[in-house]
């Protein structure tokens, strides 16, 4: 099978944290201001040298588990429209959608909506105990509802799968679980077009061992880290990745609710060109 990937190498992906959205318990009211915050971060990525951005609903939680309400798909395509239409595509800079907890067909149906580019499943394959209870991978729908809508490895607008194995904030059923098994899973049978390993939770560093054993596993995936990627440890990051998503620590004072720090984005891009030379 084809895989679809909209990166380039070494791809630093710079994360675009939402504000609480209207019908979760923090909103403030104001979805312009909400919006523009997300576009100004949007802005500073790729003033910054990121080479693809991902818009999340970070400000939601508590989250659902595997559903989100209507409001919430409704002003995620609103918001990621405009950044796609406003800010990266004049940059040809790819987009991508995660819809918090694990809503896979929320996060195609913005895609197909705004015009990005990939999306990312937190639990692709198997099952994991998370803050939001079980939650199950749903590959088989997830594969499927892309097809159908068009956007699958042969159309003319491919929307890629990024699927996270060992994710962040859950602990796995199976006393007998191994990350290489679920990466080969997710890889072989799931189908994901590129596999995403992070720390324990936000921010928290990824384990260069688990790279090593998830490349050593799955050794033509696209494997990227997903959390605690700093200026400092890209480098070894990059040992075993693909490129890294990198959120937390691009925010001033590694605030995760602040904006996102230009300086900051610069070095780490800095650092992600070193490391390929």
């Amino acid at each position: 099978m084809t895989r679809i990937n909209p990166l380039p190498e070494r791809a630093i992906i710079g994360m675009v944290h939402l504000q609480p959205l209207p019908g979760s318990p923090r909103f403030t009211g104001d979805l312009d201001e909400v919006e523009q915050f997300a576009i100004n971060d949007a802005r500073i990525l790729i003033a910054g040298g990121c080479h693809a951005i991902m818009v999340e609903n970070f400000g939601d939680a508590p989250f659902h588990g595997s559903e989100v309400a209507p409001v919430t798909i409704a002003v995620m395509s609103r918001i990621i429209s405009k950044i796609v239409d406003e800010v990266a595509r004049p940059e040809a800079i790819p987009v991508g959608v995660n819809v918090l907890r694990n809503d896979a067909a929320a996060a195609l149906s913005i895609a197909v909506a705004s015009g990005a580019h990939f999306i990312r499943v937190n639990i692709h394959v198997g099952g994991m105990m998370t803050d939001q209870g079980l939650i199950e991978g749903k590959a088989a729908e997830t594969l499927r509802l892309r097809e159908q809508l068009g956007h699958g490895p042969s159309s003319t607008n491919p929307i890629a799968i990024f699927a996270d194995v060992g994710v962040k904030h859950a602990i796995p059923l199976d006393s007998d679980w191994m990350l290489e098994q679920e990466a080969q899973d997710c890889w072989n049978r799931g189908l994901a077009d590129a596999l995403i390993v992070s720390g324990s939770g936000t921010g928290q560093p990824t384990s260069p061992e688990d790279l090593a054993r998830v490349r050593l596993a799955t050794p033509h995936a696209i494997l990227l880290v997903g959390s605690g990627a700093t200026s400092e440890n890209l480098p070894e990051y990059l040992r075993h990745a693909d490129g890294a998503i990198v959120g937390t620590f691009l925010k001033e004072e590694k605030d995760v609710s602040r904006k996102v720090d230009l300086s900051i984005v610069s070095a780490v891009i800095k650092a992600a060109k070193i490391t390929q030379i």
